[in-house]
Protein backbone atom coordinates (compact mmCIF):
# COMPACT_ATOMS: atom_id res chain seq x y z
CA UNK A 1 0.00 0.00 0.00
CA UNK A 2 1.79 3.19 -0.96
CA UNK A 3 0.60 6.98 -0.81
CA UNK A 4 1.47 10.21 -2.47
CA UNK A 5 0.40 14.18 -1.75
CA UNK A 6 0.37 16.36 -5.25
CA UNK A 7 1.45 19.95 -5.45
CA UNK A 8 -0.49 22.58 -7.29
CA UNK A 9 2.00 21.69 -9.97
CA UNK A 10 1.13 18.53 -9.61
CA UNK A 11 4.77 17.23 -8.42
CA UNK A 12 4.33 14.23 -5.89
CA UNK A 13 5.18 14.05 -2.68
CA UNK A 14 5.78 10.41 -1.14
CA UNK A 15 4.67 9.35 1.60
CA UNK A 16 6.85 7.66 3.90
CA UNK A 17 4.44 4.94 5.68
CA UNK A 18 0.87 4.44 5.62
CA UNK A 19 -0.51 2.71 9.01
CA UNK A 20 -3.21 0.32 9.11
CA UNK A 21 -4.67 0.44 12.03
CA UNK A 22 -6.96 -2.21 13.51
CA UNK A 23 -7.17 -5.37 15.17
CA UNK A 24 -3.58 -5.41 14.16
CA UNK A 25 -1.21 -2.51 13.59
CA UNK A 26 0.25 -2.69 9.84
CA UNK A 27 2.65 -0.24 8.50
CA UNK A 28 3.34 -0.25 4.80
CA UNK A 29 6.83 1.66 3.61
CA UNK A 30 7.18 3.51 0.58
CA UNK A 31 10.95 1.69 0.53
CA UNK A 32 8.92 -1.49 0.82
CA UNK A 33 11.75 -2.28 3.66
CA UNK A 34 10.09 -4.72 6.27
CA UNK A 35 7.76 -6.75 3.66
CA UNK A 36 6.81 -9.06 4.58
CA UNK A 37 6.09 -8.19 8.21
CA UNK A 38 9.17 -8.52 10.94
CA UNK A 39 8.74 -11.07 13.74
CA UNK A 40 8.35 -10.16 16.97
CA UNK A 41 11.25 -10.03 19.16
CA UNK A 42 13.88 -9.89 16.36
CA UNK A 43 16.66 -7.36 15.76
CA UNK A 44 13.91 -6.47 12.43
CA UNK A 45 11.44 -5.30 14.74
CA UNK A 46 13.82 -2.76 16.62
CA UNK A 47 14.78 -1.58 13.56
CA UNK A 48 11.28 -0.97 12.34
CA UNK A 49 10.38 0.54 15.65
CA UNK A 50 13.39 3.22 14.98
CA UNK A 51 10.96 4.79 12.45
CA UNK A 52 7.76 5.12 14.78
CA UNK A 53 7.43 7.78 17.68
CA UNK A 54 5.08 6.93 20.86
CA UNK A 55 3.56 9.14 23.18
CA UNK A 56 3.67 8.38 26.83
CA UNK A 57 0.94 10.71 28.73
CA UNK A 58 1.69 10.39 32.54
CA UNK A 59 5.20 9.36 33.26
CA UNK A 60 5.03 8.40 36.52
CA UNK A 61 4.39 4.99 38.44
CA UNK A 62 3.08 3.03 35.63
CA UNK A 63 3.84 5.66 33.19
CA UNK A 64 7.68 5.27 33.49
CA UNK A 65 7.79 1.74 33.43
CA UNK A 66 6.36 2.19 29.71
CA UNK A 67 8.18 4.79 28.27
CA UNK A 68 11.44 2.63 29.89
CA UNK A 69 9.99 -0.08 27.75
CA UNK A 70 9.20 2.05 24.83
CA UNK A 71 12.63 3.80 25.08
CA UNK A 72 14.79 0.06 24.83
CA UNK A 73 12.72 -1.26 22.35
CA UNK A 74 14.15 0.97 19.86
CA UNK A 75 11.50 3.89 18.92
CA UNK A 76 12.61 6.98 17.32
CA UNK A 77 11.24 9.13 19.26
CA UNK A 78 9.15 8.82 22.84
CA UNK A 79 7.22 11.95 23.59
CA UNK A 80 6.76 12.48 27.54
CA UNK A 81 4.14 14.31 28.54
CA UNK A 82 3.77 15.37 32.33
CA UNK A 83 3.38 18.63 34.41
CA UNK A 84 4.07 17.01 37.74
CA UNK A 85 7.31 17.54 40.01
CA UNK A 86 9.05 14.56 41.22
CA UNK A 87 8.61 14.01 45.13
CA UNK A 88 10.45 12.40 47.65
CA UNK A 89 6.99 10.34 48.02
CA UNK A 90 7.78 9.20 44.38
CA UNK A 91 10.81 7.78 44.15
CA UNK A 92 9.70 4.20 45.27
CA UNK A 93 7.81 3.90 42.16
CA UNK A 94 9.35 6.21 39.20
CA UNK A 95 12.37 4.39 37.50
CA UNK A 96 15.37 6.46 36.72
CA UNK A 97 14.16 9.19 39.47
CA UNK A 98 16.79 10.02 42.06
CA UNK A 99 17.29 11.77 45.45
CA UNK A 100 18.87 14.44 43.87
CA UNK A 101 15.73 14.75 41.26
CA UNK A 102 13.14 15.26 44.63
CA UNK A 103 15.37 17.57 46.26
CA UNK A 104 15.42 19.45 43.36
CA UNK A 105 11.71 18.96 42.78
CA UNK A 106 12.79 18.65 38.98
CA UNK A 107 10.00 18.24 36.15
CA UNK A 108 9.32 14.21 35.97
CA UNK A 109 9.93 14.56 32.20
CA UNK A 110 13.22 16.12 31.93
CA UNK A 111 14.25 13.86 34.73
CA UNK A 112 13.22 10.73 32.39
CA UNK A 113 14.36 12.33 29.41
CA UNK A 114 18.26 12.89 30.66
CA UNK A 115 18.08 9.17 31.63
CA UNK A 116 16.74 8.15 28.08
CA UNK A 117 19.60 9.73 26.45
CA UNK A 118 22.37 8.12 28.70
CA UNK A 119 21.95 5.25 26.67
CA UNK A 120 20.12 6.06 23.55
CA UNK A 121 21.62 8.88 23.06
CA UNK A 122 19.90 12.57 21.95
CA UNK A 123 16.41 13.41 20.73
CA UNK A 124 15.20 10.20 21.64
CA UNK A 125 13.08 11.48 24.69
CA UNK A 126 11.41 14.44 23.95
CA UNK A 127 9.99 15.93 27.62
CA UNK A 128 6.50 17.93 27.52
CA UNK A 129 6.53 19.63 31.22
CA UNK A 130 2.57 20.25 30.58
CA UNK A 131 -0.47 18.85 31.05
CA UNK A 132 -2.17 16.68 28.28
CA UNK A 133 -5.12 19.10 28.54
CA UNK A 134 -2.96 21.97 27.11
CA UNK A 135 -2.73 23.04 23.82
CA UNK A 136 1.33 22.59 23.83
CA UNK A 137 0.87 18.71 24.80
CA UNK A 138 -2.25 17.79 22.46
CA UNK A 139 -0.17 18.98 19.09
CA UNK A 140 2.81 17.40 20.56
CA UNK A 141 0.85 14.09 21.01
CA UNK A 142 -0.87 14.49 17.67
CA UNK A 143 2.15 14.40 15.71
CA UNK A 144 3.06 10.43 17.09
CA UNK A 145 2.32 7.31 15.84
CA UNK A 146 0.87 5.42 18.52
CA UNK A 147 0.03 7.03 22.00
CA UNK A 148 -0.28 5.05 25.95
CA UNK A 149 -2.28 6.88 28.46
CA UNK A 150 -0.52 6.17 31.98
CA UNK A 151 -2.89 8.50 33.46
CA UNK A 152 -4.83 8.85 36.93
CA UNK A 153 -7.26 10.72 36.36
CA UNK A 154 -10.81 10.54 34.24
CA UNK A 155 -10.57 14.26 32.01
CA UNK A 156 -6.95 12.89 31.24
CA UNK A 157 -7.85 9.59 29.82
CA UNK A 158 -10.92 11.96 28.36
CA UNK A 159 -7.98 13.95 26.29
CA UNK A 160 -6.40 10.66 24.90
CA UNK A 161 -9.81 8.92 24.05
CA UNK A 162 -10.42 12.41 21.77
CA UNK A 163 -6.72 12.85 20.53
CA UNK A 164 -6.67 8.84 19.29
CA UNK A 165 -10.24 9.35 18.06
CA UNK A 166 -9.25 13.04 15.98
CA UNK A 167 -5.88 12.16 14.91
CA UNK A 168 -6.45 8.05 14.09
CA UNK A 169 -3.59 7.26 16.48
CA UNK A 170 -4.21 3.79 17.77
CA UNK A 171 -4.31 4.12 21.82
CA UNK A 172 -3.22 1.70 25.04
CA UNK A 173 -5.00 3.08 28.24
CA UNK A 174 -3.46 1.09 31.13
CA UNK A 175 -5.00 1.16 35.08
CA UNK A 176 -4.18 -0.17 38.37
CA UNK A 177 -6.33 -0.13 41.68
CA UNK A 178 -5.85 -1.81 44.93
CA UNK A 179 -9.54 -1.87 46.26
CA UNK A 180 -9.90 -2.66 50.32
CA UNK A 181 -12.39 -3.45 52.53
CA UNK A 182 -13.26 -2.76 56.26
CA UNK A 183 -11.66 -5.62 58.55
CA UNK A 184 -11.53 -5.48 62.14
CA UNK A 185 -8.23 -3.44 62.44
CA UNK A 186 -8.68 -0.50 60.05
CA UNK A 187 -8.72 -1.73 56.24
CA UNK A 188 -7.97 -5.32 54.54
CA UNK A 189 -7.10 -5.54 50.80
CA UNK A 190 -10.02 -6.66 48.77
CA UNK A 191 -8.20 -6.96 45.52
CA UNK A 192 -4.93 -6.33 43.48
CA UNK A 193 -6.30 -6.01 39.81
CA UNK A 194 -5.61 -3.83 36.38
CA UNK A 195 -6.61 -2.94 33.26
CA UNK A 196 -5.72 -2.30 29.72
CA UNK A 197 -7.94 -1.39 27.07
CA UNK A 198 -6.41 -0.88 23.16
CA UNK A 199 -8.62 1.31 21.34
CA UNK A 200 -8.10 1.64 17.52
CA UNK A 201 -9.48 4.60 15.15
CA UNK A 202 -12.93 3.84 14.70
CA UNK A 203 -13.44 1.21 17.55
CA UNK A 204 -15.14 1.36 20.79
CA UNK A 205 -13.66 4.12 22.62
CA UNK A 206 -12.76 4.47 26.49
CA UNK A 207 -16.07 6.30 26.91
CA UNK A 208 -17.84 3.56 25.35
CA UNK A 209 -16.61 1.04 27.49
CA UNK A 210 -17.47 3.10 30.17
CA UNK A 211 -13.47 3.90 31.44
CA UNK A 212 -15.64 7.93 32.20
CA UNK A 213 -18.85 8.83 31.23
CA UNK A 214 -20.21 12.38 32.22
CA UNK A 215 -21.51 11.82 35.47
CA UNK A 216 -18.06 10.15 36.96
CA UNK A 217 -16.06 13.14 34.75
CA UNK A 218 -18.55 15.77 37.14
CA UNK A 219 -17.47 14.00 40.29
CA UNK A 220 -13.83 14.37 39.61
CA UNK A 221 -14.01 17.97 39.07
CA UNK A 222 -15.90 18.47 42.20
CA UNK A 223 -13.39 15.97 44.02
CA UNK A 224 -10.87 18.00 42.85
CA UNK A 225 -12.19 21.75 43.57
CA UNK A 226 -14.34 20.98 46.82
CA UNK A 227 -12.23 21.99 49.98
CA UNK A 228 -11.54 19.01 51.37
CA UNK A 229 -9.92 17.86 47.93
CA UNK A 230 -6.54 17.07 49.05
CA UNK A 231 -8.14 13.83 51.51
CA UNK A 232 -10.37 12.21 49.13
CA UNK A 233 -7.63 12.60 45.81
CA UNK A 234 -5.78 10.47 48.30
CA UNK A 235 -8.01 8.20 48.78
CA UNK A 236 -8.99 7.79 45.51
CA UNK A 237 -5.50 6.89 44.75
CA UNK A 238 -3.63 3.27 44.30
CA UNK A 239 -4.88 2.09 47.64
CA UNK A 240 -9.03 2.82 47.56
CA UNK A 241 -9.93 4.09 50.81
CA UNK A 242 -6.88 4.39 52.76
CA UNK A 243 -4.71 7.20 52.84
CA UNK A 244 -1.27 6.45 51.75
CA UNK A 245 1.27 9.11 50.94
CA UNK A 246 4.25 6.63 49.23
CA UNK A 247 2.14 3.73 48.36
CA UNK A 248 4.50 1.04 47.15
CA UNK A 249 3.15 -0.06 44.38
CA UNK A 250 5.91 -0.40 42.02
CA UNK A 251 5.34 -4.50 41.38
CA UNK A 252 1.93 -4.06 40.60
CA UNK A 253 3.26 -0.80 37.74
CA UNK A 254 5.28 -3.19 36.78
CA UNK A 255 2.77 -5.98 35.81
CA UNK A 256 0.72 -3.70 34.45
CA UNK A 257 3.07 -1.85 32.24
CA UNK A 258 4.38 -5.05 30.82
CA UNK A 259 0.98 -6.17 29.74
CA UNK A 260 0.44 -2.65 28.71
CA UNK A 261 3.59 -2.80 25.91
CA UNK A 262 2.99 -6.67 25.21
CA UNK A 263 -0.18 -5.53 24.24
CA UNK A 264 1.33 -3.30 21.53
CA UNK A 265 3.97 -6.16 20.30
CA UNK A 266 1.17 -8.40 20.19
CA UNK A 267 -0.89 -6.17 17.34
CA UNK A 268 2.24 -4.83 15.70
CA UNK A 269 4.19 -7.98 15.13
CA UNK A 270 1.41 -10.48 15.52
CA UNK A 271 2.03 -13.94 18.06
CA UNK A 272 -0.89 -15.28 19.60
CA UNK A 273 -2.75 -17.98 18.63
CA UNK A 274 -5.70 -16.45 18.48
CA UNK A 275 -7.49 -13.33 16.26
CA UNK A 276 -6.12 -9.72 18.29
CA UNK A 277 -9.84 -8.74 17.78
CA UNK A 278 -10.63 -11.16 21.29
CA UNK A 279 -8.27 -9.25 23.22
CA UNK A 280 -9.69 -5.77 23.21
CA UNK A 281 -9.24 -5.76 26.94
CA UNK A 282 -7.46 -7.42 29.40
CA UNK A 283 -8.49 -7.22 33.02
CA UNK A 284 -6.38 -8.96 35.84
CA UNK A 285 -7.01 -9.92 39.48
CA UNK A 286 -4.01 -10.80 41.33
CA UNK A 287 -5.70 -11.62 44.64
CA UNK A 288 -8.07 -14.63 42.56
CA UNK A 289 -4.91 -14.95 40.04
CA UNK A 290 -7.53 -14.47 37.20
CA UNK A 291 -7.15 -12.59 34.17
CA UNK A 292 -10.24 -11.85 31.56
CA UNK A 293 -10.25 -10.60 28.03
CA UNK A 294 -12.86 -9.23 26.12
CA UNK A 295 -13.22 -8.83 22.56
CA UNK A 296 -14.22 -5.81 20.60
CA UNK A 297 -17.58 -7.02 20.06
CA UNK A 298 -18.19 -6.38 24.11
CA UNK A 299 -18.95 -3.14 23.71
CA UNK A 300 -21.09 -0.72 21.83
CA UNK A 301 -19.21 1.66 19.37
CA UNK A 302 -20.57 4.92 19.02
CA UNK A 303 -19.86 7.72 16.51
CA UNK A 304 -18.33 10.70 17.52
CA UNK A 305 -17.94 13.94 16.44
CA UNK A 306 -14.54 14.79 16.99
CA UNK A 307 -13.71 11.26 14.65
CA UNK A 308 -10.96 12.13 12.16
CA UNK A 309 -11.65 15.90 12.44
CA UNK A 310 -7.71 16.53 12.88
CA UNK A 311 -6.31 19.92 14.21
CA UNK A 312 -10.00 21.84 13.05
CA UNK A 313 -10.27 24.29 15.37
CA UNK A 314 -11.01 24.15 18.49
CA UNK A 315 -8.99 21.55 19.00
CA UNK A 316 -10.71 17.87 19.91
CA UNK A 317 -14.05 20.02 19.64
CA UNK A 318 -13.03 21.62 23.18
CA UNK A 319 -13.26 25.68 23.86
CA UNK A 320 -10.34 25.74 26.08
CA UNK A 321 -8.12 24.39 23.12
CA UNK A 322 -9.01 26.52 20.57
CA UNK A 323 -6.13 28.96 19.11
CA UNK A 324 -5.11 32.21 20.76
CA UNK A 325 -6.11 34.74 18.67
CA UNK A 326 -2.52 35.79 17.73
CA UNK A 327 -2.16 32.70 16.26
CA UNK A 328 -5.05 32.18 14.78
CA UNK A 329 -4.89 35.27 12.62
CA UNK A 330 -1.46 34.10 11.55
Amino acid sequence: MLARLYRQDMSPIPIESVMVAGDDLTWHWADRKFSPRPTAFTSEATQELGRLSACVIGVSGTGSLVAEQLARLGFGQVILIDFDKIEPRNLNRIVNSTLADAKAQRSKVVAFAEAVTSYRGEGVAVPVNASISTREAVLCASQTDVMFSCVDTLDARQIADLLAASFLIPLFDVGVSIPTRKAQRGAAIADVCGRIDYVHPGGPTLQDRGVYDPASLRAEYLRRTAPDAHREEMQAGYLRGVTEEAPAVIALNMRAASACVMEFIARAHPFRHESNAAYARTQFSLAANEEDFFPVESFPTTTIPQFARGDLEPLLGLPALRAPRSEAIA
